[in-house]
């Protein structure tokens, strides 16, 4: 993606193979929205998926998903892969916000997201996830799943953040001191100048099983646990709304 004259974001080069489809939504902003679309309808194992972005100077992009993605259960010595790598350059601004990922029992998948910045450039990232669907009463009592995110400026680490869950993990979360019992989680990170200024007001709103706290001067991180995924949006729409400048995707309100 990149800034033209006008300062308008504009697609510079696409390539897109398999069940990996992008959707261009037509806006009257500056900056540029894409929805990423699994037309496969889910994950399970042995697939593979791979996404490369990168934003250029001056360039602004919002990306979202269609709809809460699924890893669903795997084959014996099947591992999905999924693996995100974004680059955003100085004065660029990149809004990463996936709608939930939703695991269900017997699933197995490895899943890496790497965020590059260059000094100067803006982050908005949330990852949730929900570990089995509430209204259906699913628990996790056999899953395999590892998920790793990295942040770095001008190959720095900003923020590192690592889970593995392996085998019952209603068990595990079941754990005061790892979830309490939560359904869904979110990892929030904003990288900003100004992220600082939000630090109060989004400790106000935030539920007690939530917690928001500044990493860098620049760097502000939310973790948020709760009972299933409607009670994390509760919390976490406002949240976005905030962070991303009241420019949360419709489809986050669907």
């Amino acid at each position: 993606m990149c800034a033209d004259v006008a300062g308008k974001t504009r697609l510079s080069g696409l390539r897109q193979t398999g069940s990996t489809k992008l959707v261009f939504p037509h806006q009257m902003r500056d900056e540029a929205e894409v929805i990423l679309v699994n037309t496969a309808g889910g994950i399970t194992g042995g697939d593979r998926y791979d996404l490369d972005i990168s934003v250029e100077e001056g360039a602004g992009l919002t990306l979202t998903t269609q709809a809460a993605e699924r890893a669903y259960r795997a084959q014996s010595g099947e591992v999905a892969q999924v693996e995100n790598r974004l680059v955003v350059r100085s004065g660029a601004r990149m809004n990463w916000l996936p709608q939930e990922l939703i695991l269900f029992d017997c699933c197995a998948l490895q899943r890496r997201l790497d965020i590059s910045l260059e000094d100067g450039a803006t982050l908005v990232m949330v990852e949730p996830i929900v570990f089995g669907r509430a209204a259906m009463s699913e628990q996790l009592h056999n899953v395999n799943f590892q998920d790793r995110i990295k942040i770095t400026r001008n190959s720095r680490p900003l923020y590192i953040d690592g889970m593995t869950l392996s085998g019952d993990a209603a068990a595990h979360l079941s754990h005061p001191a790892v979830a309490n019992g939560a359904g869904a989680m979110a990892s929030v990170v904003l990288v900003a100048p100004d992220a600082a200024a939000h630090l109060d007001a989004l400790r106000a709103m935030l539920p007690d099983t939530a917690g928001a706290s500044m990493l860098h001067e620049d760097v502000l991180v939310i973790r948020q646990l709760a009972a299933d995924s409607y009670e994390l949006r509760r919390s976490l729409v406002p949240a976005l709304e905030r962070l991303t400048q009241n420019n949360l995707p419709t489809s986050w309100r669907l």
